[in-house]
């Protein structure tokens, strides 16, 4: 669910109220250990080796907490269990943990200077990347990524991930934080048997689409619907297409906190499309109010056509989904011909946001069972429990994917460079989900703002995180 998540989900999962997205977040690393306070005594390291090329020591124990959404958490026992086999002095002494509550389960561990050796940070509780990294929370992961890979000792494990995702794990400077093990592909999803079934092709510019939503509508269909509590969904189609309209820098504007960044052309054009959907009745009546489950519920069920979403939606919907729905998910419609980017541009990233905390007990066993997940054994778990990509670059050979997966994968081999990658929703989570995605787009979006206000808002939010000195800036290179 999401990073994602927010990377992946950085947005799902039971979020009581906006509030709950926003000072925790924050203030909640503000204690002891973030000012000298106790720490954890890490264990000895053990004898590097080539099988043991991160010097873990091989008799002890090892923490883990899990994000326990889309993806469920057996993916990792799984790896947790290849991780005890290659160190079997280990069996009974890793402590597995999976939780919704990641910011209420873990601050209090963070600030006690004891935080677990290998975490998810993902979910609508998620911990604030930005404030970890500033506050010298994490521990640099490329002694993970310069080690030999799993299954090829003569390549490294960052030359076996999907492009992009290194630099995912990035702020503001060579040290590399976070690292994405999901690989997600956000975007329009669909049904193409009820497409088919009406005779109806999925629309490549913005005139069909709004001739498609027309044609629903006398069907008794509507067009879209999305988590109108959760609207900060609305960015996984709407980002991309302000993309394609504009072009990538429209969107580094945005992500760098330009002035004016939200008031660019392709801004506009792209809001009042969104905002045309909206005032012609081509969203699921009641959408504002659903969550997540409720209006992917509502999408299964044939009420509407469209929902903004990210890859781990078929995982997460595989209860509801009706037989031969034949899941699938396409590329934001072209505005029209002076798009700058081709039609078939997506967003594609990093997913599933996983950290090693630098006042770990055991941060080399945090460290080598990312090593184990990124090999090819456990990124095929990956992908045939959950129905995702895993970060690692293939996987997939000889798995039969869903039809969601396949039509992801599709997708994305077919976009090729038109890939983008905003990161506004990892650099500024507080931003990017209580302000713009909340309330600015989503009071657009449930017609209580015009395209012009929506774009006003959304840009005194940016201007007021760029003056906020304790909030960390960051910048694309």
């Amino acid at each position: 669910m999401t990073p994602i998540d927010l990377g992946r989900r950085a947005l799902i999962k039971q979020a009581t109220a906006a509030g709950i997205l926003a000072l925790p977040a924050v203030t909640a690393l503000s204690g002891c250990a973030t000012s000298g306070g106790n720490h954890t005594q890490q264990v000895a390291k053990g004898q590097k080796s080539a099988k043991n090329p991160l010097a873990v020591n091989e008799g002890a124990g090892l923490d883990v907490v899990i994000f326990d959404g889309g993806f469920g958490d057996e993916y990792a026992k799984a790896a947790e269990a290849q991780y005890v086999a290659a160190y079997p002095k280990t069996d009974g002494k890793i402590k597995h943990t999976a939780t919704q509550k990641i910011q209420a389960r873990l601050a209090p561990r963070f600030n006690g200077g004891t935080p677990p050796d290998l975490i998810d940070n993902s979910g609508a509780e998620q911990m604030d990347f930005g404030t970890l990294v500033s506050k010298e929370q994490l521990t640099d992961l490329r002694a993970l990524l310069d080690a030999p890979s799993l299954d090829d000792p003569k390549k490294k494990v960052r030359d076996t991930l999907r492009p992009g995702v290194v630099e995912m794990g990035q702020f503001d400077g060579d040290e590399v934080w976070v690292l994405y093990y999901a690989y997600t592909i956000y975007g329009v999803w669909y049904s193409k048997s009820l497409l088919a079934k009406h005779g109806w092709e999925y629309p490549q510019d913005w005139d069909a689409m709004l001739k498609l939503c027309e044609d629903a509508k006398k069907q008794g269909i509507a067009g879209w619907t999305y988590p109108g509590k959760y609207p900060y969904y609305l960015p996984f189609s709407l980002y991309p297409f302000i993309a394609k309209i504009g072009g990538r820098e429209v969107l580094d504007a945005i992500d760098n906190l330009e002035p004016n960044a939200w008031k660019q052309d392709a801004v506009k054009s792209a809001f009042e499309a969104y905002h045309e959907l909206q005032s012609k009745g081509y969203i699921l009546k009641g959408t504002p109010g659903l969550d997540h489950v409720q209006s992917q519920v509502a999408w299964n069920e044939g009420k509407a056509l469209f929902i903004p979403n990210g890859s781990w939606v078929e995982n997460e919907t595989k209860k509801t989904t009706p037989k031969n729905f034949d899941m699938a998910v396409g590329a934001p419609s072209s505005l029209d011909s002076s798009d700058k980017l081709p039609f078939g541009t997506i967003w594609a990233s990093g997913g599933e946001p996983f950290i090693v905390p630098k006042n770990a007990k055991n941060p080399q066993g945090g460290m080598e069972l990312l090593r184990i997940m990124l090999g090819e054994k456990s990124t095929q778990t990956f992908i045939k429990r959950v129905s995702s990509l895993s970060s690692l670059n293939g996987g997939t050979e000889g798995l039969k994917l869903a039809p969601g997966l396949a039509s992801a994968q599709e997708l994305w081999t077919k976009a090729g460079p038109n890939v983008v990658n905003p990161r506004l929703q990892d650099w500024y989570v507080r931003l990017q989900k209580e302000k713009i995605g909340t309330a600015a787009l989503g009071e657009m979006m449930a017609g209580r703002l015009s395209p012009k206000e929506c774009m006003a808002k959304c840009q005194k939010f940016a201007d007021e995180t760029a003056r906020d000195d304790a909030v960390r800036k960051y910048r694309h290179r």
